[in-house]
């Protein structure tokens, strides 16, 4: 057999059956005999509602109540909502209300990541199931608790929001590499370059509508601006804690998974903010270097615009292996043989990846078999990238323990695996 198999070989393998799973989800018709699912939502901005229009067309659910700190997403939400289902859910400020909302099943948390943790174990310790989007949580050591929460609580099913497990490009170039056609994996290059958008950062009183010093609750309450508020805050340190734990989290969770990884056992990060000065808190520029038991892993993320030579791998994995290269995104998957003059495959494959996750979710629900993405998986792709901010942060090349969960020989960056909450918010973590 050659080292870089046929494409007829190629094509069979893709064609069979996928380790990963089916990743059709069920039509909603084929819900209508079953109860329908009542959920929550805990945030109920942007992806809030992808994740319950997600839920609607995957079928068979009611949302029986929403919370946001935001009375505009609340009006707004609970108004699509009643459009969706005929009858318009109850709407609260706080996730403790909505909590004690009776015929709760499961809960949709859609908070920005300094704000899962707390509405997380809280709903745990109601024995409610529960949608989390990623990353888990905010530190390590919040995440460490959740995964602890739901341990105890064998009965309940958990999903973390990484929906390129859903991606049949992904799946399906998981395969291809575990049945092992690319040989050993020497390297993997990951990368998402694209150009940030920018808002106002001049502090600034809030909207009316929004309970500001809520909404940063446990997390250092920053000056208000259009910046951060509802649109960016994903590139503030104090909350989303930029590009690489809020999207390039996605891949780095694909990479590790397709390897058969856990996390790392030492990471390094250099980088900056070299375009965005003065109005981003993360870098705009960061290269990192993973070095896991199978190869390096190495992420590279530029944000400020500039113009790519080849826009077609700008968001994506390089896996490099003995036979051969194999590039995946979201919705194709390329081999680039070893040998010269061999013909490059390329395959597409797309779907809705918000809905065959939520679709999954709700399956898992059903039949109380476990979902596809748990909580320790979550919790490992965060960990993985919160080691890399932590690098990043002290300039230091991180040695992680996996066993006993510490950052070996270097205190400054042990100290970052927790962040002191706010007043009156107590950590969970006490250790």
């Amino acid at each position: 057999m050659e080292r870089i198999l046929r494409r007829d070989f190629v094509k069979a393998a893709v064609a069979g059956g996928m380790t990963m799973g089916s990743i059709l989800p069920r039509a909603s018709g084929s819900q209508t005999h079953q109860p329908r699912i009542k959920l929550g939502l805990i945030g109920c901005g942007w992806y809030g509602m992808v994740d319950i229009r997600a839920a609607f067309k995957a079928g068979g659910v009611e949302v029986l109540a929403i919370c946001d700190v935001d009375s505009r997403h609340l009006t707004d939400s609970a108004q699509e909502i009643e459009k969706l289902q005929g009858s318009p859910p109850k709407t609260f400020k706080n996730y403790q209300e909505l909590l004690d909302v009776p015929g709760l099943n499961a809960v949709v948390i859609a908070t920005p990541p300094h704000w899962h943790a707390i509405p997380f174990l809280a709903a745990v310790e109601r024995n409610l199931d529960v949608y989390c989007e990623k990353p888990l949580a905010y530190d390590i050591r919040e995440g460490r608790v959740m995964v602890d929460a739901a341990a105890q609580k064998k009965d309940i099913i958990v999903q973390i929001g990484f929906q390129r497990r859903q991606s049949p490009a992904i799946r399906q170039a998981c395969d291809y590499i575990r049945q092992g056609n690319l040989g050993r994996v020497v390297q993997v290059d990951a990368q998402i370059h694209y150009a940030a958008s920018m808002l106002d950062t001049t502090p600034q009183d809030p909207p009316a509508s929004l309970d500001w010093d809520l909404w940063c609750g446990p997390a250092p309450k920053l000056p208000y601006s259009p910046q951060v508020g509802h649109f960016a805050w994903r590139l503030e340190r104090t909350t989303g804690h930029g590009h690489l734990v809020d999207w390039g989290i996605h891949l780095i969770d694909a990479v590790r998974y397709t390897l058969g990884e856990s996390v790392p056992r030492t990471v390094e990060a250099g980088g900056g903010i070299y375009y965005f000065k003065e109005k981003i808190t993360t870098p705009d520029i960061l290269s990192v270097q993973f070095d896991f038991d199978t190869c390096p892993v190495f992420w590279r993320h530029r944000i400020w615009g500039a113009q790519e030579y080849a826009p077609e791998v700008a968001n994506g994995i390089f896996f490099y292996g003995e036979n051969g290269t194999l590039f995946v995104t979201d919705d194709r998957w390329l081999i680039v043989p070893k040998d010269k003059n061999k013909e490059r495959i390329e395959y597409k494959a797309g779907t809705d990846m918000a809905l065959a996750h939520m679709a999954e979710f709700l399956e898992a629900v059903r039949t109380r078999k476990p979902a596809g993405c748990s909580i320790e998986e979550g919790y490992r792709s965060t960990t993985t990238v919160k080691l890399a901010m932590i690098a990043y942060r002290t300039g230091a090349r991180i040695t992680w323990n996996e066993k006993s969960e510490q950052i070996v020989g270097n205190p400054a960056a042990a100290g970052l695996l927790k962040r002191p909450y706010r007043a009156p918010w107590v950590h969970p973590y006490q250790g």
